[in-house]
């Protein structure tokens, strides 16, 4: 449960009708994709401004008409359903939410912008170990989370700001961690420090010679240069 007004954007492995009630309860707003075996019946197809968003292929409201629907009550409700062509995957997906009034421009944003909050939170998780807590209580858990967004953030400052070129975030965190124990700038660090790891030239010393059969035990190992 959320506080009210709220705006909840998830994928479609949160699609449950249960869970779409509750948020109507709750008076939040939802925006998620609809199932493909979705049933339900139009109830009105609202108008689409000429010459604008014409990526938004129909807006309409609907009802959800199936027996599952009807038992868990949200048939009850209108909700709205925005088809959006994604010209990058050459396809049409179906974007279900609660909010009739909004502009469906809006509700077409809202459910793009997903994409890079699950980003933004995978680039967290994959460079700042934050997959395993320290505490597993509700403050403790919050704490260690906004530590994290902190860092994250102070961290893509210094990457947009110090840095002359633009390196890759996770090469830059394994760089600025691996120098924290050193008294650097942050001007050497970003622009001076090389990335990537070199090979260690050995002087040719020589080179080994088996002398011998290797099977006959009376082998010896030289040395020659």
């Amino acid at each position: 449960m959320f506080p009210k007004n709220t705006i909840i954007v998830e994928d479609r492995g949160y699609f449950d009708f249960t869970l779409m009630l509750n948020r109507i309860t709750a008076i939040n707003t939802f925006v998620t994709r609809i199932k493909t075996n979705t049933v339900y019946e139009t109830l009105e197809e609202l108008e689409l401004p000429e010459g604008k968003n014409e990526h938004i292929v129909k807006d309409e409201i609907i009802q959800l008409t199936s027996v599952k629907a009807k038992e868990c009550g949200i048939s009850e409700h209108k909700l709205r359903l925005v088809h959006v062509y994604k010209e990058d995957e050459n396809k049409v997906i179906e974007i279900i939410t609660n909010q009739l009034e909004w502009d469906a421009l809006t509700i077409s944003e809202l459910y793009k912008k997903r994409w890079d909050i699950e980003l933004f939170f995978k680039a967290i998780k994959q460079n700042l170990q934050i997959k395993t807590f320290v505490g597993t209580s509700e403050n403790a858990v919050k704490s260690q989370i906004y530590i994290a967004i902190t860092t994250f953030l102070l961290l893509e400052l210094i990457r947009r700001t110090v840095a002359k070129k633009a390196p890759a975030f996770s090469n830059f965190v394994a760089k600025i961690r691996m120098c924290l124990c050193f008294y650097l700038s942050l001007d050497y660090v970003c622009n001076t420090m090389r990335e990537g790891a070199k090979r260690i030239r050995q002087p040719s010393q020589g080179k080994l010679k088996f002398n011998g059969d290797f099977y006959s035990g009376n082998q010896q190992l030289s040395l020659y240069a």
